[in-house]
């Protein structure tokens, strides 16, 4: 599978959150004799041992359960630590959820059904804020307390931590807590990992507008993934197949951040070639 990607001509890659541990040795040696670079972790990456499938949420910082959220922190340490073995600079990162109801996929059904901004969409997003603002608190204080954990862990091993931009409005932290969670960590091993696809279904279900938010968030941004999302939520798809503005919104992320794509694995390689060639007709390299 490494040597696929390279041969469609991207000189890094992330290793995702479905990786098992016994591919690490492999993996290992491909870095160790220079076949393949890495560009970033997607926590938790090896996969943990008990956990039978790809899942990044598995293990959640805002749990109200301390074994849970020390189990978290220990799987991120161990991402960390491959991640300095691998030579890839940042580890992306989950942070949790507010448990609540209704959730997004509540707000993308009704969008599909032809009721985006009717008066039960409107009462129903009332309803989640509400509910997410009165709990956010306590499931903040127990990220906030992992975190600072993580943040002295990753420090001496030069490996950076990106919180991901979430798809769901009940995911941890919303853009509304994003910058005061940097804020108050106040470390440069912390910074935003913007993903194309999650926040412009935000966008589409008007959570928030795409360009406005990267305007504010785009100078912390440590990387991305990039993808495209067909209205109103389907996303993973290569660049340049569905709605996302690029053209207008890649300037607003700095040019030294990592571009990392992120697409479902059933596009072909003729599809991630096309869109690679259009990408490099816009961007460049």
């Amino acid at each position: 599978m490494l040597s696929e990607i390279v041969d469609l001509g991207f000189e890094r890659i992330e290793l995702g959150h479905g990786i098992r541990i016994s591919l690490m040795p492999g993996i290992q040696k491909m870095y160790e004799s220079g076949k393949v670079k890495f560009s970033s972790l997607h926590n938790f990456c090896p996969l943990p041992v008990e956990v039978m499938h790809a899942s990044p949420d598995c293990y959640r910082f805002s749990s109200p359960y301390l074994k849970e959220r020390e189990r978290a922190v220990k799987q991120t340490f161990q991402t960390i630590d491959f991640a300095e073995r691998l030579g890839a600079p940042f580890v992306v990162m989950h942070l949790g959820e507010v448990s609540m109801h209704p959730n997004m996929d509540s707000f993308v059904k009704l969008a599909r059904k032809g009721e985006l901004f009717s008066r039960d969409y409107v009462r129903q997003k009332i309803r989640a804020v509400e509910k997410r603002e009165a709990a956010s608190g306590a499931h903040m204080d127990r990220v906030k307390d992992c975190l600072k954990r993580i943040v002295e862990y990753a420090a001496p091993k030069k490996v950076k931590l990106g919180i991901e931009g979430r798809r769901g409005y009940e995911e941890i932290p919303s853009e509304r807590e994003l910058p005061a969670l940097l804020d108050e960590l106040n470390s440069p091993q912390v910074g935003y990992w913007h993903d194309f696809g999650h926040i412009q279904i935000k966008e589409n279900l008007a959570f928030l507008d795409h360009a406005e938010w990267l305007r504010q968030i785009g100078p912390r941004a440590f990387g991305c993934h990039v993808q495209d999302c067909i209205w109103p939520a389907q996303d993973h798809q290569p660049p340049f197949a569905g709605d996302v503005d690029l053209a207008k919104l890649v300037p607003l992320l700095p040019k030294d951040c990592a571009w990392v794509w992120e697409m479902s694995p059933r596009k072909t390689a003729d599809e991630i070639q096309r869109s690679v060639k259009i990408w490099k007709e816009h961007f460049g390299a």
